[in-house]
């Protein structure tokens, strides 16, 4: 059993002023399945390659285990070889039989290992990927963000491995996945790194009542500030009254009056003036007492929307509908109807390549959003006319510029562009960075930004949630249950699924 120790490690990027890490300093423990939660934009994966030693930094991290690191990356080159010749160049040393071994407990066929990369799912890259990164011994694993892009069934699968394993960093944002596979968190909040016991819901409940006792005190501490500042003006404003009166005086009007009272009015003020200080000095304390209550409460703040009502309940209607890629014969899917009706949430799920992508292009084609794609369809398929439609694209490589080209070329207000992503704790700083410099959590919330801020009878939104934290999660719960918009959406987050979802469609 071995410890990892951070010691006043600070890190910033030499093209960034704003510093990742300031002086953090905790332990763990490498036998621990650690979950690692924070806003998007915090430092998780740089503290990952921190770990790694691929950045300098100041301070020290001292580890008697050598780390190993998930996703493997991918060449353009290496599209067309396999997982079999790749993986003595991601994990040196490894052997087959023990890959298969982990193949098998990840549901998988150890024919995977002998098909060209490119060939392969999100899914079964995933799988090929952990199977080798469990392969190893005595390795302490650091795990970026497995399910993004995966399937309910796919992370289901890697949700019940990753449970029967231990020694290893998980980086997600899924609450279910956290849940199920970590026995510690450690959490980067908004002014310090917390390591704790449990699972996320065990640290979310913890922290909630954090939360209100941090409020509580800070409420009372202003209540005091108040009223010692009600006591001192008042005493100072006595004091100063006195003060006044020491000199000169009418001796008609003030006949009690003499030189010799001077002195006693002297040592009154004075006294006076000592209780002042006194008032001041408390105050003070009160202050620095309160100060540091509320710096890591996160700042949820809750988003708007203005969504459009069209004059048709029925915005989309598909009867027989199937659909197939245009250089095969094979139908992707077959005889599916459903309708989307205002004010209903829709969730598209089913396996990766079962079409859903394919679908949601299909009715952006149908209203006329999008061109002719790769794909047939046959059946019906029937959108309401004049229909406006809010989409958000699962992939961010398109993503270019910065933040003001970006507002300018979707048609929305840039002021109130910044706003929102300040709303979804996107820092201030960003906004001076090009986009392709953000984290895949902050496009995805430049994307979502955008759709909240185009007026729209229809939200299409495809795989929204992938790297997006788990505050913003919440957030866009609160969101979509207030204002209720009509929605289509394909996510793979169990929790948000549950609350959100009016209707799901199994292709």
């Amino acid at each position: 059993m071995a410890q990892i120790r951070v010691n006043d490690l600070s890190f910033s990027y030499e093209s960034s002023y704003d510093a990742i890490f300031e002086h953090v300093s905790f332990t763990l423990d490498t036998s621990w399945k650690l979950g690692f939660i924070g806003r998007n934009g915090k430092g998780k994966t740089t503290f990952l390659n921190l770990l790694l030693g691929k950045y300098d930094y100041s301070g020290s991290i001292s580890m008697d285990v050598p780390c190993d690191y998930f996703p493997y990356k991918i060449l353009p080159s290496d599209e067309g070889k396999t997982a079999d010749e790749l993986m003595e160049e991601w994990k040196p040393g490894v052997e087959s039989w023990r890959v298969m071994c982990e193949l098998s407990d990840l549901a998988v066929d150890a024919e995977l290992l002998y098909r060209p990369i490119r060939t392969l799912s999100f899914g079964e890259r995933t799988k090929v990927m952990l199977a080798v990164l469990f392969s190893g011994e005595n390795d302490f694993l650091l795990i970026d963000e497995p399910t993004n892009h995966l399937d309910k069934e796919a992370r289901e699968i890697v949700k019940t491995y990753l449970a029967g394993k231990k020694g290893f960093i998980l980086v997600s944002h899924d609450r279910d996945l956290l849940d199920a596979c970590v026995d510690h968190v450690l959490v980067l909040q908004r002014s310090s790194i917390e390591v704790q016991s449990g699972n996320f819901s065990t640290w979310w409940e913890n922290k909630e009542r954090a939360d209100a006792f941090a409020r509580a005190e800070n409420e009372k501490h202003l209540k005091e500030i108040r009223r010692l500042k009600g006591a001192m003006d008042q005493s100072q404003r006595w004091a100063t009254k006195g003060e006044n009166t020491k000199i000169g005086f009418d001796p008609i009007k003030e006949h009690d009056r003499s030189l010799s009272t001077r002195s006693y009015i002297g040592a009154k003020t004075k006294k006076m003036e000592s209780r002042v200080k006194v008032f001041e000095q408390r105050m003070e304390r009160s202050i620095e007492e309160k100060e540091g209550l509320l710096n890591d409460i996160e700042q949820v703040r809750d988003l708007r929307l203005s969504p459009l009502t069209h004059f048709k309940d029925r915005l989309v209607e598909a009867r027989n509908l199937s659909l197939r890629y245009r250089d095969s014969e094979e139908k992707v899917f077959r005889d599916l109807t459903f309708e989307i009706r205002n004010g209903e949430r829709v969730f598209l799920q089913g396996r990766n390549g079962c079409g859903k992508t394919s679908l949601i292009k299909a009715i952006l084609q149908a209203a006329g959003n999008a061109e002719a794609g790769a794909f047939v369809t046959e059946g019906t398929l029937e959108v309401a006319s004049n229909l406006q439609i809010s989409y958000i694209n699962q992939d961010t490589s398109h993503l270019h510029g910065d933040l003001r080209m970006h507002a300018f070329e979707h048609g929305v207000d840039y002021s109130l562009f910044l706003a929102v992503l300040r709303q979804m704790a996107l820092e201030q700083v960003q906004f001076d960075k090009r986009i392709e410099e953000f984290s895949e959590g902050q496009k995805k919330k430049v994307l979502i930004a955008t759709s909240l801020l185009t007026p729209a009878h229809l939200y299409i939104w495809d795989e929204p949630l992938n790297y997006v934290d788990v505050f913003s999660r919440l957030q866009l719960e609160k969101l979509i249950g207030t204002y209720a918009p009509t929605m289509l959406i394909v996510e793979h987050d169990v929790r948000f699924t549950e609350k959100m979802a009016t209707k799901v469609i199994e292709l």
